[in-house]
């Protein structure tokens, strides 16, 4: 169980950090509900670690090693820069991403969600009539398993 539901953009969720190994995760958090695995051919392999009752998935990349990569929380108690983010608004969650260094974005209209998108941070947000929904967030892993900066 996790002690924080701190989103921590290019740093991890909470006190998990990008690049933990699957091991450590599963010894910190238990068995994961579901799994999730997508084989791209020879490039790279993810595998989806979905902890639906704690409200979150962990997502690992990495052909040598697999090590976490992104996390996707739909928690009512995630926060982001000390504000609990589920249910805000896309307006209010544009102002604290500006108020925190944050400025470039874009938006696009998916199927169901609306999706706006801090690219130089990998950092996703999708809202339904007006209220964000879940937070998307990540960093690029090759396939030996490092962190690559961005």
């Amino acid at each position: 169980m996790l002690e924080s539901l701190e989103i921590k953009p290019k740093v991890g969720f909470g006190e998990i950090k990008f690049g933990e190994y699957l091991d450590n995760i599963v010894t910190l958090l238990g068995e994961a509900e579901e799994l999730d695995s997508i084989e791209e051919e020879e490039e790279m392999n993810m595998l989806i670690l979905h902890y639906w009752e704690l409200g979150f998935s962990v997502i690992f990349e990495g052909m040598t090693k697999q090590v976490v990569s992104g996390f996707e929380t739909d928690h009512a108690d995630a926060t982001m820069y000390g504000h609990k983010v589920i249910g805000m608004s896309e307006e209010d969650i544009i102002k604290l991403m500006k108020e925190n260094g944050l400025g470039s974005y874009e938006s696009e209209m998916e199927e169901v969600d609306k999706r706006v998108s801090f690219d130089e941070e990998m950092l996703d947000f999708y809202f339904r009539d007006n209220k964000l929904v879940y937070v998307n967030w990540g960093v690029y892993v090759n396939e030996e398993g490092e962190i690559e900066d961005f």
